[in-house]
């Protein structure tokens, strides 16, 4: 006897959307199939009528239990809370990061996540490495052990993000040290993740504004400008062509980005972008609100236009995956920086993601269904690795499924919310939002309720197909 049967939804699988039955069985689906195929002997059978059925969402880009900039010791919400926040949002998984810095190996930076996350994680969970400044040569030469080990991702920043004196640890990595870390992620099949801003250009912004006492953090845009990201984007991009290096660009967040993914793809080059659901929804006007700093995630949010160009990659294909750059703090912590120099990046954005994806992106514009699990899920699970155990509703995968009811249409409030004391999207008109959150055959989120177990989320190694390294699969 099968453990659950999802009857009577819209399944949205690789194949195309239809009425089918979707059946599980223990932790993984075991078939999707027509519509009664399977009877009725189940231990569970869960009418979908009306509503949408997708794969549980992937949230790529999470800085969990992290340093926060300029704060002492202060980290961002840790695993219970941003676990339990992204289930009742519909994501079943997230990826953090395992941070290596001079002084730190790449093993003590694993040590440190596993001590976080081990046994205290609602959902599924993988760790990105992350290196911060100079990278040296015992540390590339080991790199190997550890994306053999199921560490397939790594991320670097070409800037220092803030001035030195608010900065903290050394971000930036050289070009020199980018072409080696290239080359060994092309002989590697691994990913690049870059955070790409040029640092002359934001460096020298942060000491023309203070020159020029504008220092207010709604000229956040001028700093980290779609200049700036334009340089950067396309010095990383020949760096690349050199080497061969993949290329995921996180946040991405002007048109001028979105235009250099597409040229590079255009030339078969295994070059990948996400943009963040903020950016998609708020503009650098925003900035100018009360408290307008609540909307800022780094780089910035910029004009309307970009806004618009952001929504058309991620509806039309030049984009790839929706991100949040997760980073949950205090509504005091966030709104204490009013500077250009000292605003708190980032927000509890994982919980909102997969909801206002659909009701902007589906509901509101129009965006096919499997596009939606495209750029909420499924990129993200062949990206990173995870495909096609997650990101898909298929036969073999897990059972990690998310059920939104189209129907729904009402204003949030902080009662749809279920981690920190804001958030940017209270007082958004919603049409559609996850009801369901199934965890690899278990459910975890239903109408409202919570029936997840602390330890439930699990450890996820990561190998990347070779092609996906090679040309642009997705």
């Amino acid at each position: 006897m099968l453990d659950l049967i999802i009857r009577g939804g819209q399944v949205v699988t690789p194949m195309g959307v239809g009425d089918w039955d979707v059946a599980v069985q223990g932790e993984r689906i075991v078939a999707v199939a027509a519509a009664g195929a399977m009877g009725d002997e189940a231990g569970r059978i869960i009418d979908a009528s009306g509503k949408v059925v997708v794969p549980g969402g992937i949230e790529p880009h999470a800085h969990i239990s992290a340093p926060i900039m300029g704060h002492g010791n202060l980290t961002t919400a840790p695993p219970p809370e941003v676990s339990r926040a992204a289930l009742f949002g519909g994501t079943t998984t997230l990826m953090d990061f395992a941070i290596q810095y001079p002084g730190i190996d790449i093993p003590q930076a694993i040590a440190e996540r596993t001590g976080v996350w081990q046994g205290n994680s609602y959902a599924d969970y993988a760790h990105h490495l992350m290196m911060l400044g100079q990278i040296p040569e015992n540390i590339l030469g080991s790199l190997h052990e550890f994306v053999e080990d199921g560490f397939a991702s790594v991320k670097i920043f070409t800037t220092n993000i803030r001035p030195p004196t608010t900065a903290g640890e050394p971000r930036m990595v050289g070009t020199g040290h980018l072409h080696d870390l290239m080359t060994e992620i092309q002989r590697l099949s691994a990913m690049l993740l870059v955070h790409a801003e040029d640092d002359d250009m934001v460096q020298h912004m942060y000491q023309k504004l203070t020159r020029e006492e504008r220092t207010e953090w709604f000229n956040m845009s001028e700093v980290h400008s779609a200049e700036s990201e334009d340089v950067s984007f396309t010095r990383t991009l020949r760096v690349a062509e050199w080497t061969g290096s993949p290329i995921y660009f996180v946040h991405v967040s002007a048109q001028q980005g979105v235009r250099n993914i597409a040229e590079a793809r255009a030339n078969g080059r295994p070059i990948y972008g996400e943009t963040l659901h903020n950016y998609c929804c708020f503009n650098e006007e925003n900035y100018k609100e009360e408290n307008g700093m609540k909307y800022h995630t780094y780089p910035s949010l910029k004009s309307e236009a970009d806004r618009k160009m952001l929504w058309d990659g991620i509806i039309n294909g030049g984009l790839q995956t929706m991100a949040t750059d997760e980073y949950c703090t205090s509504w005091e912590t966030k709104i204490s920086g009013r500077t250009i120099s000292d605003t708190t990046g980032g927000h509890n954005g994982a919980e909102a993601r997969m909801g206002i994806t659909y009701s902007e992106g589906v509901s509101k514009q129009g965006m096919p269904l499997q596009r939606f699990v495209d750029v909420t899920s499924a990129n993200a699970a062949r990206i990173m690795g995870l495909w096609p155990r997650k990101g898909v509703l298929a036969p073999g995968s897990d059972a990690d499924i998310c059920v939104i009811d189209p129907g729904i249409k009402k204003t949030l409030t902080m009662d749809d919310f279920h981690i920190s004391d804001y958030s940017i999207w209270e007082g958004t008109d919603v049409e559609g939002w996850p009801t369901m959150t199934i965890l690899r055959g278990k459910v975890v989120v239903e109408d409202g309720n919570f029936y997840g177990t602390l330890g439930d989320g699990r450890f996820q190694r990561r190998k990347l197909d070779p092609a996906v390294a090679d040309r642009p699969v997705v």
